[in-house]
């Protein structure tokens, strides 16, 4: 019995060195890098099939950012959860064709130098971020990797046409989206969308033994209850989008927006899909490419800054009190109560209520915009920076529209086009009819009179 156990013993440790070695060794292979971000997903990935089409084995990875993470206050971050699940369902698909990913939690530029020691890398591939502190992150990590004698290497996947490849004749870009989507689909008509087979070249992928991940207890977070929609395209819903998008009492819209965000589905295939369902839908995606466009030519505006820079003299009420009204669905504004409280419940709030709610902040209670868009971002399941504050900025007048700033929705009469039997606010409003439900915070024909004297005093100067 001695005998077999100091047997089993010496295996176990012939087992262990031989694993260390096979582990060194191929970690002097000489292999290209595809750093996942915003992709999350194997198919029809434009810089995984570029990756997989070059001459050397390539290993993906993903960085938890902590540069990000150690930002959100909410522990249970729904979508940090997703993230997590997304990358175990990766990580299981490239098992079972004997290869993994290399996950990591910490600053991409230290994690960078860390694969730099362990693997020979010649190249990394990765798809482009639009934000201002990605660009930045990326600019480091290229530099850090052309020090060390490998490239880097950039594709559009996130959106169909991309920086520049829609601009007016003259090469400038756009600032209106009405002639920005014209020229758009007139592009589309003469370069028409072409998806990657990246599973064709998945015998490319390098072959290593499993490797960790980090669990979400070790970054910080806990797992989130908050369901997550299906990311399969509702093709009814899509069909009928035109009729039914605006009604939030009504599933009549697909849902997807943190598909959107993460990569989990391509855009190009949902481009494609959408063109022969309804030009409405399709209408919508353009509206994601117009706002990355932006982000690209108009950094300013990722700093906290109006797009017409003249509306950072607008004078802003300060007041918490309102701010947390608002915040907690309290404002006696049914409509935009009702939004507010499925947005905290949820993380997600119907694109009509999302307008009527952000207009209300803006311009009924004064309070700059910018607040919104920061419990937006913070709350949001499909938050995206680009169309988080295009759609800020449009509600509160300061961006990329035509219109001019005296816009100022009525949430009562938003109420009686969209949501005429208040199906929608009784369900988010249930002591609607009680003397629990507060008194309206503000009138609105006094509010918008307020806002439009401020806003007229501000753009004056």
């Amino acid at each position: 019995m001695v005998y077999a156990h100091s047997h089993i013993n010496k295996t176990t440790e012939s087992l262990k060195h031989f694993y260390i070695l096979a582990v060194e060794f191929a970690m002097k292979k000489s292999i290209h890098i595809m750093w996942f971000r915003r992709d999350l997903r194997l198919h029809d990935n434009a810089a995984l099939f570029h990756a997989l089409k070059s001459n050397l084995p390539v290993l993906p990875i993903f960085i938890f950012d902590s540069e990000i993470l150690d930002k959100l206050e909410d522990k249970a971050d729904a979508r940090v959860s997703f993230i997590h699940r997304t990358i175990l369902n990766i990580q299981k698909q490239l098992r079972e064709i004997g290869s993994d990913i290399e996950v990591r939690y910490g600053k991409p530029l230290e994690v960078f130098q860390q694969l730099l020691s362990q693997y020979n890398i010649k190249a990394v591939y990765t798809n482009r971020d639009y934000e201002l502190y990605a660009r930045r992150r990326d600019e480091q990590v290229e530099h850090l990797m052309r020090a060390n004698g490998a490239s880097f290497h950039e594709f559009k996947d996130h959106v169909v046409f991309d920086k520049s490849e829609v601009v007016k004749d003259d090469g400038l870009p756009y600032t209106v989206f009405t002639p920005y989507s014209k020229k758009w689909r007139a592009k589309l008509e003469v370069s028409p969308i072409e998806c990657f087979d990246t599973k064709a070249f998945f015998s490319n992928f390098f072959k290593c033994a499993y490797l960790d991940l980090p669990s979400l207890a070790s970054m910080g977070f806990t797992q989130s209850d908050i369901s997550i929609p299906s990311s399969i395209l509702p093709e009814d819903i899509v069909r009928h989008y035109s009729e039914q998008r605006d009604f939030p009492a009504i599933q009549g819209t697909t849902r997807l927006g943190i598909h959107y965000r993460f990569g989990t589905v391509s855009i190009r295939e949902m481009a494609k899909r959408s063109i022969g369902l309804n030009q409405t839908y399709l209408n919508e995606l353009i509206w994601r490419d117009f706002y990355h466009m932006i982000l690209w030519h108009f950094p300013h505006v990722c700093e906290g800054k109006a797009f017409r820079k003249e509306y950072d003299t607008i004078e802003w009420r300060r007041d918490e009190g309102d701010f947390e009204k608002w915040c907690n669905g309290k404002t006696g504004y049914p409509i935009v109560d009702a939004g507010m409280r499925e947005l905290n419940a949820t993380g997600y709030m119907h694109n009509r209520v999302r307008m009527i709610v952000a207009s209300f902040l803006a311009k009924h209670l004064l309070l700059d915009w910018r607040l919104g868009e920061a419990y937006f971002a913070a709350k949001l399941l499909d938050f995206d920076f680009a169309a988080n504050n295009g759609g800020w900025q449009w509600a509160a007048g300061s961006g990329c529209d035509a219109a001019p700033y005296f816009r100022v929705f009525n949430p009562t009469l938003q109420t009686e086009k969209f949501d005429k039997k208040l199906e929608y606010i009784r369900k988010w409003v249930p002591e609607l009819d009680s003397f629990d439900y507060p008194k309206p915070m503000v009138v609105h024909e006094v509010a918008r009179k307020r806002a439009l004297d401020v806003y007229g005093r501000a753009l004056k100067k």
